[in-house]
């Protein structure tokens, strides 16, 4: 058995030892010792949520799938916090012989983190179930917002039609879009639709970039593979650190889509930084991209903001 496998059998054992041996030194739970303990964000949450998902008692292990089925259905939105979150707290806190009344600021810190943990989840399957739904072309929807898409990207140049090849001028490859949402379904679009709307200045500033005359690339079809690495980071977990850094925002469908504009803008700069070849080099650039996203993603303390640089490349 590799050394890793023996060490984790023997936390598992040792776990409740350890705890009892840690609330009888410093009259503190495990859940207390985090919340006070660790700074807000993502160490703080991931800590809690691991306390939870390792929990033997009965009653926590309810109230997580209690919560579990609040996604489910599709409840864990913020006009339910109250009614849902209350009781779950008050079990865990009469389980816990916590006294609210002396352990307020705890509370507090601890309701924060289930908002935090059961948004991402909630989060995870709104962003499934956009990329499972294809791209129709008979849905009117789904047509008025690939044309939103040009509008935003080439506001002086109307389309001609719309299956025509100017759409290869927002990179994308044949003359019918809709062909290179299969892979992401209609999350690629919306991701690149976000990206249009909401930064303005940095996707314009990225689109002349994908047209430059050397290190030029296909602006939406880059956008989809960055979709597709937002999505597996999301997936995998690794994308907590950006969600639970965000101190004004809950995980939520948008929180994804400004992940994958800052993702999209740095991946832009990365590759002008590069000046690659020739497009041949696409793959190489874009996993050490990948590698480094992660490598920042794995410290809880990075905090993600797009940094609007113009420059004359």
């Amino acid at each position: 058995m590799p050394f890793f496998d023996i060490w984790s059998v023997l936390q598992w054992y040792l776990r409740p030892l350890i705890k009892w041996f840690l609330r009888k030194t410093t009259r503190l739970c495990e859940l207390q010792r985090i919340c006070y303990g660790d700074p807000a964000g993502t160490k703080r949450t991931c800590n809690v949520e691991k306390s939870l998902m390792l929990s033997r008692t009965k009653d926590i292990k309810e109230v997580v799938l209690y919560l579990d089925g609040m996604v489910a259905e599709r409840r864990f939105v913020p006009a339910n916090f109250r009614e849902i979150l209350t009781p779950s707290i008050g079990i865990i806190l009469r389980v816990k012989k916590i006294k609210p009344q002396i352990h307020e600021s705890f509370v507090i810190s601890f309701r924060r983190s289930l908002e935090q943990i059961w948004s991402y989840r909630l989060l995870m399957n709104d962003v499934e179930m956009l990329r499972e739904m294809q791209f129709n072309s008979a849905d009117l929807e789904h047509e008025e917002k690939l044309l939103k898409l040009w509008t935003l990207l080439v506001p002086n140049e109307n389309l001609i039609g719309r299956i025509t090849k100017q759409w290869q001028y927002i990179g994308f490859q044949g003359e019918d879009p809709k062909t290179d949402f299969r892979g992401m379904g209609l999350l690629g679009l919306e991701n690149l639709l976000f990206f249009a709307t909401e930064y303005p200045q940095a996707s314009s500033h990225v689109l002349s970039h994908s047209h430059h005359p050397k290190y030029g690339y296909t602006f939406a079809i880059v956008g989809i593979n960055l979709t597709s690495m937002a999505y597996y980071l999301l997936k995998d977990g690794s994308a907590k650190t950006y969600m639970f850094n965000a101190k004004r925002h809950l995980p939520d469908i948008n929180l994804f889509h400004r992940f994958y504009c800052y993702l999209f803008y740095e991946f832009d700069k990365l590759w002008i930084e590069s000046k690659p070849q020739n497009i041949m080099e696409f793959s190489m650039i874009f996993k050490k991209f990948e590698n480094a996203v992660r490598t920042e993603l794995a410290d809880p303390a990075s905090v993600f903001r797009i940094n609007i640089e113009v420059d004359t490349v």
